[in-house]
């Protein structure tokens, strides 16, 4: 298990910082871990899952049409 910063998954996930934190606020995105006081990162099993998903998602949407 890795920890990842968040200029990785911006570069992993193509979001800009403020898109990431609205979806979390949504919980449409994975939480971030703590890892200080003012120091967080993310389980990078879970951004890859969250990409994976979206991409099972349009190739689903494009079956259906």
């Amino acid at each position: 298990m890795k920890i990842i910063r968040l200029p990785d998954v911006i570069e992993s996930t193509g979001l800009a910082r403020s898109t990431i934190y609205k979806f979390i606020a949504l919980n449409a995105f994975p939480k971030p871990v703590p890892l200080g006081e003012r120091c967080v990162g993310w389980v990078e099993s879970e951004v890859v899952d969250w990409v994976l998903s979206k991409i099972a998602a349009r190739d689903v949407a494009a079956e259906s049409k």
